[in-house]
Protein backbone atom coordinates (compact mmCIF):
# COMPACT_ATOMS: atom_id res chain seq x y z
CA UNK A 1 0.00 0.00 0.00
CA UNK A 2 1.32 3.44 -0.94
CA UNK A 3 1.81 6.20 1.58
CA UNK A 4 -0.39 9.24 1.17
CA UNK A 5 2.64 11.28 0.10
CA UNK A 6 3.66 8.77 -2.59
CA UNK A 7 0.09 8.59 -3.89
CA UNK A 8 -0.15 12.37 -4.07
CA UNK A 9 3.15 12.54 -5.97
CA UNK A 10 1.86 9.93 -8.44
CA UNK A 11 -1.36 11.86 -8.97
CA UNK A 12 0.58 15.11 -9.44
CA UNK A 13 2.93 13.47 -11.96
CA UNK A 14 -0.10 12.24 -13.88
CA UNK A 15 -1.71 15.69 -13.92
CA UNK A 16 1.55 17.40 -14.93
CA UNK A 17 2.14 14.93 -17.76
CA UNK A 18 -1.40 15.39 -19.06
CA UNK A 19 -1.14 19.16 -18.93
CA UNK A 20 2.01 19.02 -21.04
CA UNK A 21 1.25 16.17 -23.46
CA UNK A 22 -2.55 15.93 -23.51
CA UNK A 23 -4.10 19.42 -23.39
CA UNK A 24 -7.73 19.75 -24.45
CA UNK A 25 -6.90 20.82 -28.00
CA UNK A 26 -4.71 17.74 -28.53
CA UNK A 27 -7.37 15.42 -27.08
CA UNK A 28 -9.99 16.90 -29.39
CA UNK A 29 -7.68 16.56 -32.40
CA UNK A 30 -6.90 12.92 -31.62
CA UNK A 31 -10.61 12.25 -31.14
CA UNK A 32 -11.40 13.76 -34.55
CA UNK A 33 -8.71 11.62 -36.17
CA UNK A 34 -9.97 8.53 -34.29
CA UNK A 35 -6.40 7.92 -33.22
CA UNK A 36 -5.05 6.03 -30.24
CA UNK A 37 -1.84 7.82 -29.12
CA UNK A 38 0.14 4.60 -28.78
CA UNK A 39 3.41 6.41 -28.11
CA UNK A 40 1.85 8.28 -25.20
CA UNK A 41 0.26 5.11 -23.81
CA UNK A 42 3.63 3.37 -23.94
CA UNK A 43 5.32 6.40 -22.37
CA UNK A 44 2.84 6.28 -19.50
CA UNK A 45 3.58 2.54 -19.11
CA UNK A 46 7.35 2.88 -19.30
CA UNK A 47 8.88 2.18 -15.85
CA UNK A 48 11.68 4.65 -16.62
CA UNK A 49 9.18 7.39 -17.45
CA UNK A 50 5.69 7.74 -15.95
CA UNK A 51 5.27 4.07 -15.03
CA UNK A 52 1.57 4.22 -14.15
CA UNK A 53 1.23 0.45 -14.49
CA UNK A 54 3.59 -0.03 -11.51
CA UNK A 55 0.76 1.02 -9.20
CA UNK A 56 -1.24 -2.04 -10.28
CA UNK A 57 1.59 -4.58 -9.83
CA UNK A 58 2.41 -6.17 -6.43
CA UNK A 59 5.75 -5.19 -4.94
CA UNK A 60 7.12 -8.74 -5.07
CA UNK A 61 6.93 -8.57 -8.87
CA UNK A 62 8.57 -5.19 -9.26
CA UNK A 63 5.55 -2.91 -8.85
CA UNK A 64 4.48 -0.40 -6.23
CA UNK A 65 1.68 -2.54 -4.80
CA UNK A 66 -1.08 0.05 -4.82
CA UNK A 67 -4.15 -0.79 -2.75
CA UNK A 68 -7.66 -0.85 -4.15
CA UNK A 69 -8.14 2.61 -2.65
CA UNK A 70 -4.96 3.89 -4.32
CA UNK A 71 -5.91 2.46 -7.70
CA UNK A 72 -9.43 3.92 -7.53
CA UNK A 73 -7.94 7.39 -7.10
CA UNK A 74 -5.52 6.84 -9.98
CA UNK A 75 -8.35 5.61 -12.21
CA UNK A 76 -10.49 8.63 -11.32
CA UNK A 77 -7.63 10.96 -12.22
CA UNK A 78 -6.95 9.16 -15.50
CA UNK A 79 -10.63 9.44 -16.44
CA UNK A 80 -10.55 13.16 -15.68
CA UNK A 81 -7.76 13.46 -18.26
CA UNK A 82 -9.17 11.22 -20.99
CA UNK A 83 -11.26 8.09 -20.74
CA UNK A 84 -9.85 6.63 -23.97
CA UNK A 85 -6.26 6.81 -22.75
CA UNK A 86 -7.42 5.60 -19.34
CA UNK A 87 -9.05 2.59 -21.02
CA UNK A 88 -5.81 1.74 -22.83
CA UNK A 89 -3.88 1.78 -19.57
CA UNK A 90 -6.60 -0.08 -17.69
CA UNK A 91 -6.70 -2.77 -20.38
CA UNK A 92 -3.20 -3.91 -19.42
CA UNK A 93 -4.25 -4.17 -15.81
CA UNK A 94 -7.43 -6.03 -16.75
CA UNK A 95 -5.56 -8.29 -19.16
CA UNK A 96 -3.10 -9.27 -16.45
CA UNK A 97 -5.82 -9.97 -13.88
CA UNK A 98 -6.14 -13.68 -14.72
CA UNK A 99 -2.39 -13.92 -14.11
CA UNK A 100 -2.46 -11.90 -10.87
CA UNK A 101 -5.27 -13.97 -9.38
CA UNK A 102 -4.89 -17.37 -11.02
CA UNK A 103 -1.37 -17.98 -12.27
CA UNK A 104 1.34 -20.14 -10.79
CA UNK A 105 4.13 -18.35 -8.87
CA UNK A 106 6.44 -18.87 -11.83
CA UNK A 107 3.93 -17.39 -14.28
CA UNK A 108 3.32 -14.38 -12.04
CA UNK A 109 7.03 -13.70 -11.73
CA UNK A 110 7.52 -13.90 -15.49
CA UNK A 111 4.52 -11.99 -16.78
CA UNK A 112 3.86 -9.45 -14.05
CA UNK A 113 7.61 -8.86 -14.05
CA UNK A 114 7.48 -8.07 -17.78
CA UNK A 115 4.71 -5.51 -17.21
CA UNK A 116 6.66 -3.89 -14.38
CA UNK A 117 10.13 -4.00 -15.95
CA UNK A 118 9.33 -3.55 -19.65
CA UNK A 119 5.97 -1.76 -19.66
CA UNK A 120 4.45 -4.29 -22.08
CA UNK A 121 0.78 -3.82 -22.96
CA UNK A 122 -1.84 -6.52 -22.40
CA UNK A 123 -5.37 -7.08 -23.66
CA UNK A 124 -8.21 -9.04 -22.02
CA UNK A 125 -9.69 -11.46 -24.54
CA UNK A 126 -12.98 -12.60 -23.04
CA UNK A 127 -15.90 -11.00 -24.91
CA UNK A 128 -17.17 -12.75 -28.05
CA UNK A 129 -19.40 -11.59 -30.93
CA UNK A 130 -22.45 -13.65 -29.95
CA UNK A 131 -21.87 -14.12 -26.22
CA UNK A 132 -21.22 -10.50 -25.24
CA UNK A 133 -20.66 -10.30 -21.49
CA UNK A 134 -21.97 -13.84 -20.93
CA UNK A 135 -18.73 -15.73 -20.36
CA UNK A 136 -20.72 -18.92 -19.92
CA UNK A 137 -21.67 -18.80 -23.63
CA UNK A 138 -18.04 -19.06 -24.66
CA UNK A 139 -17.36 -20.61 -28.10
CA UNK A 140 -13.59 -20.20 -28.49
CA UNK A 141 -11.92 -23.58 -28.06
CA UNK A 142 -8.51 -24.78 -26.92
CA UNK A 143 -7.77 -28.35 -28.02
CA UNK A 144 -5.03 -30.32 -26.32
CA UNK A 145 -1.87 -31.19 -28.20
CA UNK A 146 -0.34 -34.34 -26.73
CA UNK A 147 3.04 -35.99 -27.06
CA UNK A 148 3.85 -39.34 -25.52
CA UNK A 149 0.59 -39.17 -23.59
CA UNK A 150 1.37 -35.78 -22.06
CA UNK A 151 -0.30 -32.45 -22.84
CA UNK A 152 2.43 -30.22 -24.29
CA UNK A 153 0.31 -27.43 -25.71
CA UNK A 154 -3.03 -26.22 -27.07
CA UNK A 155 -4.47 -25.09 -30.40
CA UNK A 156 -6.88 -22.20 -29.95
CA UNK A 157 -9.66 -21.38 -32.42
CA UNK A 158 -12.28 -18.67 -32.17
CA UNK A 159 -12.90 -14.94 -32.24
CA UNK A 160 -13.11 -12.12 -29.73
CA UNK A 161 -14.98 -8.83 -30.04
CA UNK A 162 -14.65 -5.35 -28.50
CA UNK A 163 -11.16 -6.00 -27.14
CA UNK A 164 -9.48 -2.91 -25.67
CA UNK A 165 -5.84 -2.75 -26.82
CA UNK A 166 -6.71 -5.56 -29.26
CA UNK A 167 -4.62 -4.02 -32.04
CA UNK A 168 -1.72 -2.69 -29.97
CA UNK A 169 -1.18 -5.18 -27.12
CA UNK A 170 2.06 -7.14 -26.89
CA UNK A 171 0.27 -10.02 -25.19
CA UNK A 172 -3.32 -11.12 -24.65
CA UNK A 173 -5.00 -13.29 -22.09
CA UNK A 174 -7.51 -15.40 -24.04
CA UNK A 175 -10.44 -17.26 -22.49
CA UNK A 176 -11.14 -20.54 -24.30
CA UNK A 177 -12.96 -23.80 -23.66
CA UNK A 178 -10.72 -26.77 -22.89
CA UNK A 179 -12.05 -30.32 -22.39
CA UNK A 180 -12.23 -29.49 -18.66
CA UNK A 181 -13.95 -26.13 -19.14
CA UNK A 182 -13.10 -22.43 -19.69
CA UNK A 183 -9.44 -21.59 -19.16
CA UNK A 184 -7.14 -18.59 -19.66
CA UNK A 185 -4.14 -18.65 -21.98
CA UNK A 186 -1.37 -16.11 -22.59
CA UNK A 187 -0.86 -15.42 -26.31
CA UNK A 188 1.83 -13.23 -27.88
CA UNK A 189 0.78 -10.76 -30.57
CA UNK A 190 3.02 -12.28 -33.28
CA UNK A 191 1.95 -15.90 -32.75
CA UNK A 192 1.12 -17.64 -36.03
CA UNK A 193 -2.63 -17.66 -36.72
CA UNK A 194 -3.33 -14.79 -34.30
CA UNK A 195 -4.64 -11.60 -35.95
CA UNK A 196 -6.65 -8.49 -35.21
CA UNK A 197 -9.05 -6.43 -37.30
CA UNK A 198 -8.91 -2.71 -37.96
CA UNK A 199 -9.91 -0.58 -34.96
CA UNK A 200 -13.64 -0.19 -34.36
CA UNK A 201 -15.17 3.14 -35.43
CA UNK A 202 -16.59 3.97 -32.00
CA UNK A 203 -19.04 6.54 -30.64
CA UNK A 204 -16.57 7.50 -27.92
CA UNK A 205 -13.24 6.62 -26.26
CA UNK A 206 -11.74 7.09 -29.72
CA UNK A 207 -8.29 7.55 -28.16
CA UNK A 208 -8.35 3.86 -27.19
CA UNK A 209 -7.73 0.98 -29.56
CA UNK A 210 -10.63 -1.48 -29.73
CA UNK A 211 -10.36 -4.35 -32.18
CA UNK A 212 -11.70 -7.82 -32.86
CA UNK A 213 -9.32 -10.76 -32.55
CA UNK A 214 -9.20 -13.90 -34.67
CA UNK A 215 -7.49 -17.14 -33.60
CA UNK A 216 -6.95 -19.83 -36.23
CA UNK A 217 -5.05 -22.86 -34.94
CA UNK A 218 -3.03 -20.62 -32.64
CA UNK A 219 -0.57 -22.89 -30.86
CA UNK A 220 0.64 -22.14 -27.33
CA UNK A 221 2.78 -24.28 -25.06
CA UNK A 222 1.15 -25.83 -22.00
CA UNK A 223 3.04 -23.37 -19.81
CA UNK A 224 0.80 -20.63 -21.27
CA UNK A 225 -2.25 -22.15 -19.51
CA UNK A 226 -2.83 -19.75 -16.62
CA UNK A 227 -2.56 -21.61 -13.34
CA UNK A 228 -1.54 -24.84 -15.06
CA UNK A 229 -4.96 -26.40 -14.47
CA UNK A 230 -7.81 -26.50 -16.97
CA UNK A 231 -11.34 -25.35 -16.17
CA UNK A 232 -10.50 -22.55 -13.75
CA UNK A 233 -11.18 -19.64 -16.12
CA UNK A 234 -14.60 -18.51 -14.88
CA UNK A 235 -13.54 -18.79 -11.24
CA UNK A 236 -10.45 -16.71 -11.98
CA UNK A 237 -12.55 -14.10 -13.81
CA UNK A 238 -15.12 -13.86 -11.02
CA UNK A 239 -12.42 -13.39 -8.39
CA UNK A 240 -11.74 -9.88 -9.68
CA UNK A 241 -15.18 -8.55 -10.62
CA UNK A 242 -15.53 -6.62 -7.36
CA UNK A 243 -12.12 -5.03 -7.86
CA UNK A 244 -12.31 -4.26 -11.58
CA UNK A 245 -15.84 -2.88 -11.38
CA UNK A 246 -14.71 -0.47 -8.68
CA UNK A 247 -12.11 0.78 -11.16
CA UNK A 248 -14.70 1.30 -13.91
CA UNK A 249 -16.88 3.02 -11.31
CA UNK A 250 -13.96 5.39 -10.74
CA UNK A 251 -13.89 6.05 -14.49
CA UNK A 252 -17.54 7.12 -14.39
CA UNK A 253 -16.86 9.27 -11.36
CA UNK A 254 -13.83 10.98 -12.88
CA UNK A 255 -15.45 11.65 -16.25
CA UNK A 256 -18.63 12.98 -14.63
CA UNK A 257 -16.67 15.42 -12.51
CA UNK A 258 -14.50 16.41 -15.48
CA UNK A 259 -17.68 17.52 -17.26
CA UNK A 260 -19.20 19.31 -14.28
CA UNK A 261 -15.92 21.08 -13.55
CA UNK A 262 -16.28 22.69 -16.97
CA UNK A 263 -19.96 23.53 -16.59
CA UNK A 264 -19.63 25.13 -13.16
CA UNK A 265 -17.14 27.90 -14.10
CA UNK A 266 -18.95 28.48 -17.40
CA UNK A 267 -22.14 29.32 -15.51
CA UNK A 268 -20.40 32.03 -13.49
CA UNK A 269 -19.53 33.92 -16.67
CA UNK A 270 -22.65 33.31 -18.75
CA UNK A 271 -25.04 36.19 -18.08
CA UNK A 272 -28.73 35.71 -18.69
CA UNK A 273 -31.35 38.30 -17.78
CA UNK A 274 -28.74 40.43 -16.08
CA UNK A 275 -27.38 37.74 -13.71
CA UNK A 276 -25.04 34.75 -14.08
CA UNK A 277 -26.56 31.33 -14.65
CA UNK A 278 -24.81 30.23 -11.48
CA UNK A 279 -27.28 32.31 -9.45
CA UNK A 280 -30.38 30.77 -11.00
CA UNK A 281 -32.04 27.80 -9.31
CA UNK A 282 -33.47 26.67 -12.63
CA UNK A 283 -29.89 26.08 -13.77
CA UNK A 284 -28.07 24.90 -10.64
CA UNK A 285 -30.84 22.76 -9.18
CA UNK A 286 -31.43 20.87 -12.41
CA UNK A 287 -28.09 20.72 -14.21
CA UNK A 288 -25.48 20.85 -11.45
CA UNK A 289 -26.52 19.98 -7.89
CA UNK A 290 -28.39 16.69 -8.53
CA UNK A 291 -25.44 15.34 -10.50
CA UNK A 292 -22.93 16.34 -7.84
CA UNK A 293 -25.10 14.50 -5.32
CA UNK A 294 -25.24 11.33 -7.44
CA UNK A 295 -21.50 11.36 -8.11
CA UNK A 296 -20.70 11.74 -4.43
CA UNK A 297 -23.12 8.94 -3.54
CA UNK A 298 -21.21 6.77 -5.99
CA UNK A 299 -17.89 7.91 -4.51
CA UNK A 300 -19.01 6.98 -1.01
CA UNK A 301 -19.82 3.47 -2.16
CA UNK A 302 -16.57 3.17 -4.13
CA UNK A 303 -14.50 4.22 -1.13
CA UNK A 304 -16.30 1.97 1.34
CA UNK A 305 -16.03 -1.01 -1.02
CA UNK A 306 -12.35 -0.30 -1.73
CA UNK A 307 -11.60 -0.27 1.99
CA UNK A 308 -13.48 -3.54 2.48
CA UNK A 309 -11.57 -5.20 -0.38
CA UNK A 310 -8.28 -3.94 1.05
CA UNK A 311 -9.14 -5.40 4.46
CA UNK A 312 -8.84 -8.84 2.84
CA UNK A 313 -11.54 -10.28 5.10
CA UNK A 314 -14.67 -10.20 2.94
CA UNK A 315 -13.92 -11.98 -0.31
CA UNK A 316 -14.26 -10.43 -3.75
CA UNK A 317 -17.36 -8.29 -2.98
CA UNK A 318 -18.70 -8.77 -6.50
CA UNK A 319 -22.14 -7.39 -5.65
CA UNK A 320 -20.68 -4.33 -3.95
CA UNK A 321 -18.50 -3.77 -7.02
CA UNK A 322 -21.62 -4.00 -9.17
CA UNK A 323 -23.41 -1.38 -7.04
CA UNK A 324 -20.38 0.94 -7.19
CA UNK A 325 -20.15 0.57 -10.96
CA UNK A 326 -23.88 0.92 -11.55
CA UNK A 327 -24.32 4.06 -9.46
CA UNK A 328 -21.12 5.82 -10.51
CA UNK A 329 -21.29 5.14 -14.24
CA UNK A 330 -24.97 6.06 -14.46
CA UNK A 331 -24.15 9.23 -12.50
CA UNK A 332 -21.14 10.05 -14.67
CA UNK A 333 -23.10 9.62 -17.89
CA UNK A 334 -25.96 11.78 -16.61
CA UNK A 335 -23.56 14.47 -15.36
CA UNK A 336 -21.83 14.69 -18.75
CA UNK A 337 -25.15 14.90 -20.56
CA UNK A 338 -26.31 17.65 -18.20
CA UNK A 339 -23.05 19.51 -18.81
CA UNK A 340 -23.81 19.65 -22.53
CA UNK A 341 -27.18 21.17 -21.65
CA UNK A 342 -25.48 23.51 -19.21
CA UNK A 343 -23.27 24.94 -21.97
CA UNK A 344 -26.14 25.18 -24.42
CA UNK A 345 -25.14 25.36 -28.08
CA UNK A 346 -21.46 25.48 -27.14
CA UNK A 347 -21.78 22.19 -25.31
CA UNK A 348 -23.08 20.51 -28.45
CA UNK A 349 -20.02 21.37 -30.53
CA UNK A 350 -16.81 19.35 -30.89
CA UNK A 351 -14.84 22.43 -29.86
CA UNK A 352 -15.90 22.06 -26.22
CA UNK A 353 -14.70 19.08 -24.19
CA UNK A 354 -18.05 18.28 -22.55
CA UNK A 355 -19.34 16.91 -25.88
CA UNK A 356 -16.37 14.54 -26.08
CA UNK A 357 -16.61 13.57 -22.41
CA UNK A 358 -20.27 12.71 -22.88
CA UNK A 359 -19.46 10.38 -25.78
CA UNK A 360 -16.58 8.83 -23.84
CA UNK A 361 -18.29 8.18 -20.52
CA UNK A 362 -21.20 6.40 -22.21
CA UNK A 363 -19.07 3.27 -22.56
CA UNK A 364 -18.73 2.89 -18.79
CA UNK A 365 -22.36 1.80 -18.65
CA UNK A 366 -21.52 -0.97 -21.14
CA UNK A 367 -18.04 -2.40 -20.69
CA UNK A 368 -17.05 -4.61 -17.76
CA UNK A 369 -20.74 -5.55 -17.57
CA UNK A 370 -23.69 -3.43 -18.72
CA UNK A 371 -25.87 -1.53 -16.28
CA UNK A 372 -28.57 -4.13 -16.85
CA UNK A 373 -26.18 -6.95 -15.93
CA UNK A 374 -25.26 -4.97 -12.82
CA UNK A 375 -28.95 -4.65 -11.89
CA UNK A 376 -29.40 -8.39 -12.34
CA UNK A 377 -26.26 -9.19 -10.33
CA UNK A 378 -27.36 -6.94 -7.49
CA UNK A 379 -30.95 -8.16 -7.33
CA UNK A 380 -30.11 -11.86 -7.50
CA UNK A 381 -27.58 -11.67 -4.70
CA UNK A 382 -29.66 -9.51 -2.36
CA UNK A 383 -32.78 -11.56 -3.16
CA UNK A 384 -31.04 -14.58 -1.67
CA UNK A 385 -30.25 -12.59 1.48
CA UNK A 386 -33.89 -11.53 1.70
CA UNK A 387 -35.01 -15.17 1.51
CA UNK A 388 -32.34 -16.44 3.89
CA UNK A 389 -33.31 -13.90 6.57
CA UNK A 390 -37.06 -14.37 6.05
CA UNK A 391 -37.43 -10.80 4.85
CA UNK A 392 -35.44 -9.17 7.65
CA UNK A 393 -32.15 -8.34 5.88
CA UNK A 394 -33.00 -4.75 4.97
CA UNK A 395 -35.04 -4.14 8.10
CA UNK A 396 -31.91 -5.10 10.06
CA UNK A 397 -29.77 -2.76 7.96
CA UNK A 398 -32.31 0.00 8.48
CA UNK A 399 -32.05 -0.40 12.24
CA UNK A 400 -28.27 -0.06 12.00
CA UNK A 401 -28.68 3.18 10.10
CA UNK A 402 -31.23 4.40 12.65
CA UNK A 403 -28.53 3.94 15.30
CA UNK A 404 -26.23 6.09 13.17
CA UNK A 405 -28.94 8.76 13.08
CA UNK A 406 -29.00 8.81 16.88
CA UNK A 407 -25.30 9.72 16.91
CA UNK A 408 -25.38 11.98 13.82
CA UNK A 409 -28.89 13.41 13.35
CA UNK A 410 -27.89 15.69 10.46
CA UNK A 411 -26.51 13.22 7.88
CA UNK A 412 -29.83 11.91 6.56
CA UNK A 413 -29.45 8.47 8.14
CA UNK A 414 -33.07 8.50 9.31
CA UNK A 415 -34.29 8.97 5.74
CA UNK A 416 -31.86 6.33 4.46
CA UNK A 417 -33.43 4.00 7.02
CA UNK A 418 -36.86 4.76 5.59
CA UNK A 419 -35.55 3.73 2.17
CA UNK A 420 -34.21 0.44 3.56
CA UNK A 421 -37.43 -0.37 5.42
CA UNK A 422 -39.46 0.37 2.28
CA UNK A 423 -37.13 -1.84 0.25
CA UNK A 424 -37.69 -4.74 2.64
CA UNK A 425 -41.46 -4.35 2.26
CA UNK A 426 -41.27 -4.18 -1.54
CA UNK A 427 -39.11 -7.31 -1.68
CA UNK A 428 -41.42 -9.20 0.66
CA UNK A 429 -44.48 -8.27 -1.38
CA UNK A 430 -42.62 -9.43 -4.51
CA UNK A 431 -41.79 -12.72 -2.77
CA UNK A 432 -45.32 -13.34 -1.53
CA UNK A 433 -46.72 -12.80 -5.02
CA UNK A 434 -43.85 -14.46 -6.91
CA UNK A 435 -43.27 -11.25 -8.86
CA UNK A 436 -39.60 -11.84 -9.61
CA UNK A 437 -40.82 -14.02 -12.47
CA UNK A 438 -41.11 -10.65 -14.20
CA UNK A 439 -37.62 -9.71 -15.38
CA UNK A 440 -38.52 -6.04 -15.30
CA UNK A 441 -39.25 -6.19 -11.58
CA UNK A 442 -36.06 -8.13 -10.92
CA UNK A 443 -34.03 -5.43 -12.67
CA UNK A 444 -35.85 -2.60 -10.93
CA UNK A 445 -35.14 -4.28 -7.60
CA UNK A 446 -31.46 -4.04 -8.52
CA UNK A 447 -31.84 -0.30 -9.02
CA UNK A 448 -33.75 0.26 -5.77
CA UNK A 449 -31.27 -1.85 -3.81
CA UNK A 450 -28.36 0.17 -5.22
CA UNK A 451 -30.00 3.47 -4.27
CA UNK A 452 -30.98 2.39 -0.76
CA UNK A 453 -27.56 0.92 0.02
CA UNK A 454 -25.82 4.00 -1.38
CA UNK A 455 -27.97 6.25 0.81
CA UNK A 456 -26.84 4.35 3.89
CA UNK A 457 -23.20 4.37 2.77
CA UNK A 458 -23.21 8.10 2.04
CA UNK A 459 -24.68 8.78 5.49
CA UNK A 460 -21.89 6.69 7.04
CA UNK A 461 -19.27 8.59 5.06
CA UNK A 462 -20.71 11.94 6.14
CA UNK A 463 -20.58 10.77 9.76
CA UNK A 464 -16.95 9.63 9.41
CA UNK A 465 -15.97 12.99 7.94
CA UNK A 466 -17.70 14.75 10.86
CA UNK A 467 -15.74 12.56 13.30
CA UNK A 468 -12.45 13.07 11.44
CA UNK A 469 -12.13 9.32 10.92
CA UNK A 470 -12.36 9.12 7.14
CA UNK A 471 -9.52 7.46 5.21
CA UNK A 472 -6.60 9.90 5.03
CA UNK A 473 -6.46 9.46 1.25
CA UNK A 474 -10.19 10.05 0.76
CA UNK A 475 -11.40 12.83 -1.50
CA UNK A 476 -11.87 15.98 0.60
CA UNK A 477 -13.64 18.32 -1.80
CA UNK A 478 -16.57 18.69 0.62
CA UNK A 479 -16.36 19.33 4.34
CA UNK A 480 -18.59 17.66 6.93
CA UNK A 481 -21.40 20.22 6.67
CA UNK A 482 -21.56 20.10 2.88
CA UNK A 483 -21.34 16.32 2.75
CA UNK A 484 -24.16 16.05 5.29
CA UNK A 485 -26.35 18.21 3.04
CA UNK A 486 -25.43 16.08 0.01
CA UNK A 487 -26.29 12.96 1.99
CA UNK A 488 -29.68 14.33 3.05
CA UNK A 489 -30.55 15.21 -0.55
CA UNK A 490 -29.63 11.75 -1.80
CA UNK A 491 -31.41 9.93 1.03
CA UNK A 492 -34.65 11.74 0.21
CA UNK A 493 -34.37 10.74 -3.44
CA UNK A 494 -33.51 7.12 -2.61
CA UNK A 495 -36.49 6.80 -0.26
CA UNK A 496 -38.85 8.24 -2.87
CA UNK A 497 -37.43 6.03 -5.63
CA UNK A 498 -37.79 2.84 -3.58
CA UNK A 499 -41.25 3.59 -2.20
CA UNK A 500 -42.85 5.16 -5.26
CA UNK A 501 -41.12 2.89 -7.76
CA UNK A 502 -41.87 -0.17 -5.68
CA UNK A 503 -45.51 0.80 -5.28
CA UNK A 504 -45.82 1.37 -9.02
CA UNK A 505 -44.23 -1.92 -10.09
CA UNK A 506 -45.81 -4.12 -7.43
CA UNK A 507 -49.24 -2.68 -8.18
CA UNK A 508 -48.61 -2.86 -11.91
CA UNK A 509 -47.81 -6.56 -11.63
CA UNK A 510 -51.00 -7.26 -9.72
CA UNK A 511 -49.29 -7.74 -6.38
CA UNK A 512 -51.62 -5.42 -4.43
CA UNK A 513 -55.41 -5.36 -4.51
CA UNK A 514 -57.50 -2.25 -3.86
CA UNK A 515 -58.35 -3.57 -0.41
CA UNK A 516 -54.66 -4.18 0.43
CA UNK A 517 -53.45 -0.81 -0.86
CA UNK A 518 -53.80 1.27 2.35
CA UNK A 519 -51.90 -1.30 4.40
CA UNK A 520 -49.14 -1.57 1.77
CA UNK A 521 -48.77 2.22 1.56
CA UNK A 522 -48.48 2.36 5.35
CA UNK A 523 -45.90 -0.45 5.40
CA UNK A 524 -43.84 1.45 2.83
CA UNK A 525 -43.81 4.47 5.12
CA UNK A 526 -45.01 6.73 2.31
CA UNK A 527 -46.29 9.41 4.65
CA UNK A 528 -42.99 9.58 6.55
CA UNK A 529 -41.02 9.60 3.30
CA UNK A 530 -43.12 12.47 1.96
CA UNK A 531 -42.64 14.45 5.19
CA UNK A 532 -38.89 13.81 4.97
CA UNK A 533 -38.75 15.91 1.81
CA UNK A 534 -39.01 19.02 4.00
CA UNK A 535 -35.83 21.06 3.70
CA UNK A 536 -34.86 19.69 0.28
CA UNK A 537 -34.67 23.03 -1.51
CA UNK A 538 -32.75 24.60 1.36
CA UNK A 539 -30.18 21.80 1.20
CA UNK A 540 -29.89 22.18 -2.57
CA UNK A 541 -29.37 25.91 -2.11
CA UNK A 542 -26.58 25.22 0.35
CA UNK A 543 -24.80 22.70 -1.90
CA UNK A 544 -25.00 25.20 -4.77
CA UNK A 545 -23.49 27.85 -2.50
CA UNK A 546 -20.63 25.50 -1.62
CA UNK A 547 -19.95 24.67 -5.27
CA UNK A 548 -19.83 28.34 -6.21
CA UNK A 549 -17.89 29.50 -3.16
CA UNK A 550 -20.84 31.38 -1.70
CA UNK A 551 -21.31 29.33 1.47
CA UNK A 552 -18.77 31.23 3.54
CA UNK A 553 -20.07 34.56 2.27
CA UNK A 554 -23.64 33.65 3.18
CA UNK A 555 -22.59 32.37 6.60
CA UNK A 556 -20.82 35.69 7.27
CA UNK A 557 -23.89 37.64 6.16
CA UNK A 558 -26.12 35.58 8.46
CA UNK A 559 -23.81 36.18 11.44
CA UNK A 560 -23.81 39.90 10.68
CA UNK A 561 -27.60 39.89 10.47
CA UNK A 562 -27.83 38.19 13.86
CA UNK A 563 -25.39 40.67 15.43
CA UNK A 564 -27.38 43.66 14.12
CA UNK A 565 -30.55 42.39 15.76
CA UNK A 566 -29.04 41.77 19.17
Amino acid sequence: MLTKKTLQLSLKSLRDFAKKRLPDEELIALDERDECPVEIVRHMSDPDKLGIQLLFIPEEYGGMGGSTFDVYLICEQMARIDLGVATSLFATFLGSDPITFGATPEQKKKWLGKIADEGVLFAYGATEPEAGSDLGALKTTADRVEKDGKVVGYKINGSKQWISNGGIADHCTILANTPAGPSWFIVDKDTKGFAHDEPEDKHGIRLSNTAALALNDVYVDAERLVGGVEGQGLIQAQMVFGYTRVMVAAFGLGAGWAALDRAIPYSTKRIQGGTPLSEKQGYTHKLIVPHVVHLEAGRAFIEETAERIDSGNEGSLNTEGAIAKYMSTEAGDAAADASIQALGGYGYTHEYMVEKISRDVRITRIYEGTSEIMEMTISRDRWQLHLKTRGQHYHDRARQVEALHAAHPNVGADVAALALHALAEVMEKARANRLTRYQHILLRLGEWIAYAECAATLARRAALVAEGRVNEKANDRFDATALAAISRIFAREAAMKVAQGGLSCITGAGGVSDAEMPAFEAALGLSAIHRAQAGLISDMDYVADVLYGRARKHATEELTEVALHR
